[in-house]
C-alpha cells in the first residue's frame, strides 16, 4: 500500500494531506515513485480534467519498478511531461518553470518526503505562496537526514539510529524538520557514552 498515516509529532514535522483540484492558470505536478498514484487519482476525480491537463506541466521521477506509471501519466495528456532520472537532474527544468511562472500557479507535490521537501523549498524561494502548494505523501517513509555535527545530508534513511554517510557518527533520527534544508535532523546517539549505541530498528516499527 502506498499510503501511510504518520503518527502525531512535534510542530515542525510536515503534515501531508490529500490533493484537491484547484482552479489556476497553470499547474505544476511533481512526483516520484508511487507519488504518481496521487496525481492519477486527483485527475480522474476532477470535473474537468481536460482543461486542467491543458495547463499542466508534469515532472515525474520514477524509481525501480515505478516506470509502470510513466505511460499512465503520459496518457493524462498534460501540456508538458518531463521524465527525470533523479530529482537533481530535474532541478534545472523545475527552476525554469518556477522562474517563468505566472500568478495563480498551483503546485502539487507527491511521493517521498525527500523529493517533496526539496521541491517545496524551491517553490517557496521562487515566490510561490505556501497556500498554493499541496503535498500528498505516497510510498517510502525513508527520510532525508542532516547530521547536525558535520552538516552532511544522508538520503533514504530507514533505520534509527543510522550512520552518517559523511562523518560516520551514529545518529538518532529526530522529528525536527528544517524547511530551509528540506531535511530532518540527526544527533549523535552516543554523545555522552561513546560506543553505547542501541540496536537499529526500522522506522515506524
Amino acid at each position: 500500500m502506498s499510503e501511510f498515516q504518520f503518527p502525531s509529532s512535534i510542530r515542525s514535522r510536515p503534515i501531508y494531506g490529500k490533493f484537491e483540484a484547484r482552479a489556476g492558470k497553470d499547474c505544476l505536478m511533481i512526483a516520484d515513485a508511487e507519488g504518481a498514484e496521487a496525481i492519477l487519482n486527483m485527475v480522474q476525480k476532477s470535473d474537468d480534467s481536460q482543461e486542467m491537463m491543458a495547463n499542466t506541466h508534469i515532472i515525474f521521477i520514477p524509481k525501480h519498478t515505478e516506470e509502470t506509471y510513466v505511460d499512465k501519466l503520459k496518457a493524462l495528456g498534460a501540456r508538458q511531461f518531463y521524465l527525470g532520472v533523479s530529482y537533481e537532474a530535474s532541478v534545472p527544468r523545475l527552476m525554469h518553470i518556477l522562474t517563468n511562472a505566472h500568478m495563480g500557479l498551483q503546485v502539487y507535490l507527491a511521493g517521498t518526503e525527500g523529493v517533496m521537501g526539496q521541491a517545496q523549498r524551491e517553490a517557496i524561494e521562487a515566490g510561490i505562496p505556501h497556500v498554493a502548494i499541496q503535498m500528498e505523501h505516497r510510498g517510502s517513509v525513508a527520510r532525508r537526514m542532516q547530521c547536525v555535527h558535520c552538516k552532511g545530508i544522508t538520503e533514504d534513511v530507514i533505520t534509527d539510529p543510522f550512520i552518517c554517510s559523511h562523518c560516520g557518527l551514529n545518529l538518532f533520527v529526530r522529528d525536527h524538520y528544517s524547511r530551509r534544508l528540506a531535511a530532518f535532523q540527526g544527533v549523535r546517539v552516543d554523545a555522552e557514552d561513546h560506543g553505547n549505541v542501541p540496536d537499529q530498528v526500522e522506522l515506524y516499527k
